[in-house]
């Protein structure tokens, strides 16, 4: 769903934020509703980027690391898969 790179003493690196499991093996797919961040604004640990609506669920899709939003790879109302980046 996007790509967050980590910034920190370290040399700053990519990571992909996976679209993760919906809960039930019967639904593989959902539509992102929400956006809560831009691509290049700042992004902590555990902050909520996105939102993905299934017709059974809402699910958060939030940052693995802090960083740098570097890019948005699924757009509004686009339909996204379990496991996708």
């Amino acid at each position: 769903v996007a790509e967050v790179p980590q910034s920190a003493v370290v040399p700053a690196r990519t990571v992909d934020i996976k679209v993760s499991d919906f809960g039930a093996e019967s639904i593989t797919e959902g539509t992102l509703v929400e956006w809560n961040k831009k691509v290049g604004q700042p992004v902590a640990k555990g902050e909520l980027l996105a939102t993905i609506e299934t017709d059974k669920v809402s699910v958060e899709v939030k940052a693995e690391e802090g960083g740098i939003l570097k890019d948005i790879l699924a757009q509004l109302d686009s339909i996204v898969e379990a496991g996708s980046v």
